[in-house]
């Protein structure tokens, strides 16, 4: 008798068991898919095993707060429903996480133009793929950008975001692309206008650096005038980027953390 009473209580576990391990599954395919786009999380100088454990880490502390989202029809054993919604789950994640890595797709933009126009270019050339040397004044105001947001506790909010979400696109529901890709739209304005902002001291003091050099070599075309002017350019670059580089982060992290609370 206690055999078959204790035999009927080990049943429901493990048929639970599995069921539990599938819907922490599925809430891994919107979590590691955002964490594996998302700024920060994603860095190719960061080992590919520890953005998996940290994706796994991540997925198993908000399973019990998670759980109950996954509905009963996914954990079922048609298994035409539960890849589709798999895959549902990895394009949610992975706009989430494309959406907040495109204001730092922007800023590394913005700043590899600033490093041209203030004469701080790479020698071996333009950053072509992701895994290429930047630029070093942009890849200083990337690593500060980055590091910045993890101090702000930005990533919190990134996190909050995440579990948020599940509010709005239930797990099951359709992807619907074309909201998706107005997100995008929305975002790329939105990045790039704050790049844009950032990066506008740079812009105009190359336009006026280069015009007066122009006019200068036009009224002396005997003197090589970029050759000797490059020095200074440099020195005048290095002393607008003392006085800016500090308000411009501040700007940038201000403005992707107004984004982040409120998208």
């Amino acid at each position: 008798m206690t055999a078959l009473v204790s035999g009927a209580m080990a049943a429901p576990h493990a048929v639970l068991a599995p069921r539990a391990a599938l819907g922490a599954f599925v809430l891994f395919c919107r979590i590691g898919g955002c964490l594996m786009l998302a700024p920060g999380f994603s860095n190719t100088q960061i080992p590919t095993q520890v953005r998996l454990f940290v994706a796994l880490a991540v997925t198993l502390t908000l399973t019990p707060l998670l759980l109950e989202r996954v509905p009963a029809a996914a954990l079922g054993d048609d298994p035409i429903l539960t890849l589709r919604m798999i895959a549902v789950e990895s394009l949610v994640g992975g706009m989430i996480g494309i959406l907040a890595r495109l204001f730092y797709f922007a800023l590394e933009a913005l700043a590899v133009g600033a490093a041209t126009m203030l004469g701080f270019t790479s020698p071996s050339g333009f950053q072509i793929e992701g895994d290429e040397p930047m630029a070093p004044l942009a890849t200083l105001i990337s690593l500060a950008a980055i590091a910045l947001l993890f101090a702000a506790n930005l990533h919190w909010e990134l996190l909050r975001g995440l579990v948020a979400s599940y509010d709005v696109v239930p797990v099951g529901a359709d992807f619907n692309a074309r909201l998706a890709l107005k997100q995008i739209a929305d975002v790329l304005g939105e990045s790039f206008r704050l790049a844009l902002r950032i990066a506008s001291p740079y812009v105009i003091y190359a336009l006026v650096v280069n015009l007066a050099l122009a006019l200068v070599n036009r009224l002396t075309p005997q003197v090589q005038v970029f050759f000797v002017a490059t020095p200074f350019v440099a020195a005048g670059g290095l002393l607008l980027l003392y006085f800016t580089i500090k308000p411009a982060i501040e700007a940038f992290i201000s403005g992707f953390g107004v984004w982040l609370i409120s998208g």
